[in-house]
């Protein structure tokens, strides 16, 4: 490891001018930061010239890797012909109205509209804001409340991290009032003792049916889920899940939101993670790779019914009041026209779909282990859950920072993975060959091995 306590040294100059966000603190001090120089297929440099497998994409992003050629193409060639430009005043680029096309055709939806945010929590806060605007619109000023699961991520803003179930957003003093939070739908935690997972669907169902009439249908905005649970720890639902719980929210008339931020273009083996789990929504959100992480960008993308409705509210007051400086960005859709080209005809959705048994099967082996209570997941998405004891679920006591200390090990050894809550998670990038696979599990591997001797 580099000396760190040189006081020009990179870790040294990014402590003195940096803020960190969602970072262990005592590992960054006993450890030093990571710098990075660039990137190499799936694999990406330090200031020291090490090499590391990113086995989480970025931060899920980067599904063509970190110096795909199409996409610096993508970005090169609109940068020389129309930099920048916003989305206001009835003004947009060319690529923007390409892009919206090409999204509604890839959707589920037989029609729709497209409206560009910078990020998928913009793009979550824009839906809650669009809902109220709808409800209000139509009579109805009451229907303000949203419904999300516990362990839900939805982003950082101030309405997106009320949505996103995670106790830390307390020291913001969040949730705003009305954010409604059910059972987190992952049986192999949130199951009682005795019960089947059967009977914990029908109990997550019994549970929506009675907020519902404890609340109030009419004041019920929306109820946003996405199809696995990203940064909750790679959660697929209990089996059944959608089926169940889709029809009690049409019956009620309460618009259905998939976040599919981290599932969209192709993580779960299929386009979209709600097309994984044979389910439509009324709205699709997406981000991350949209455009493969080579740009900051976000789309709330409407069905047709809300399309409707939204346009008819909006002519009634003859604009929308919302929107953002780099909305629609044209160097943005230029490269996410690129990156849905990539996933739909460039190969990377056939490789996602090959590599997907391959996964499965190395974390199937790495969940044999005594310290491994779990793997879960779907697709090119998986986690490991370290637990003290496997018979019981108990986990290791919080002050061993397990995971964080894997996810460290792992770096030792030259590779990237994430620590969420006890578990480890992996999301590789879509261009990934059998050897870095092997590679990935074989020095996770190595990683957990390490720890577990130490803490056991």
């Amino acid at each position: 490891m580099p000396d760190t306590t040189l006081p020009n040294s990179w870790d040294a100059r990014a402590k003195q001018n940096s803020f960190f966000g969602f970072t262990d603190l005592p590992s960054i001090n006993e450890r030093g930061t990571v710098i990075l120089t660039h990137g190499e297929g799936p694999y990406v440099v330090d200031t020291e010239g090490r090499r590391y497998l990113d086995g989480n994409s970025g931060l899920w992003n980067m599904i063509a890797g970190f110096d795909h050629p199409a996409l610096i193409k993508a970005a090169q060639d609109q940068y020389a012909r129309f930099p920048g430009y916003h989305a206001f005043f009835g003004r947009m680029s060319d690529q923007a109205v390409m892009l919206s096309e090409k999204l509604v055709e890839v959707s589920p939806f037989a029609d729709g509209k497209v409206f560009y945010t910078n990020s998928g929590s913009e793009a979550n806060d824009t839906m809650v804001k669009m809902l109220w605007f709808l409800h209000a619109a139509e009579g109805r000023p009451n229907a303000r409340k949203i419904i999300t699961r516990g362990n839900a991520y939805h982003g950082v803003t101030a309405v997106s991290a009320s949505m996103t179930g995670k106790p830390y957003n307390s020291v913001f003093g969040l949730p705003l009032p009305g954010f409604l939070r059910l059972t987190c739908p992952h049986y192999w935690r949130e199951g009682r003792e005795g019960e089947s997972a059967a009977d914990f669907l029908a109990r997550l169902v019994a549970e929506l049916e009675e907020m519902i009439a404890r609340e109030g249908a009419d004041t019920i905005a929306g109820f946003f889920a996405e199809p696995v649970q990203g940064a909750g720890g790679v959660i697929p639902p209990v089996d059944g899940y959608f089926d169940a719980i889709l029809p009690v929210l049409r019956k009620h008339g309460i618009p259905v939101i998939a976040d599919e931020v981290i599932t969209g273009f192709g993580r779960t083996g299929s386009v979209w993670g709600c097309e994984s789990y044979g389910f439509l929504p009324d709205a699709i959100i997406s981000s991350k790779a949209l455009t493969a992480g080579f740009f900051p960008m976000g789309a709330v993308i409407l069905g047709p019914e809300l399309s409707d409705r939204l346009q008819r509210a909006t002519d009634a007051i003859e604009e929308f009041p919302h929107g953002f400086t780099a909305s629609g960005h044209p160097v943005g859709c230029a490269i996410a026209l690129a990156s849905i080209d990539l996933v739909l005809n460039g190969g990377l959705m056939e490789n996602v779909q090959r590599l997907i048994p391959r996964f499965e099967a190395g974390m199937a082996k790495l969940a044999d282990q005594d310290h491994i209570g779990e793997w879960r997941g779907r697709g090119l998405m998986g986690a490991l859950e370290a637990v003290r004891d496997k018979a019981t679920k108990k986990p290791f006591e919080g002050h061993l920072s397990v995971s964080e200390r894997i996810a460290n090990t792992c770096t030792d050894h030259g590779l990237i993975c994430r620590p969420l809550g006890q578990s480890i998670v992996l999301c590789p990038p879509f261009i990934m060959t059998d050897a870095q696979m092997d590679e990935m599990f074989d020095k996770l591997s190595a990683a957990l091995a390490q720890v577990f001797a130490e803490v056991a």
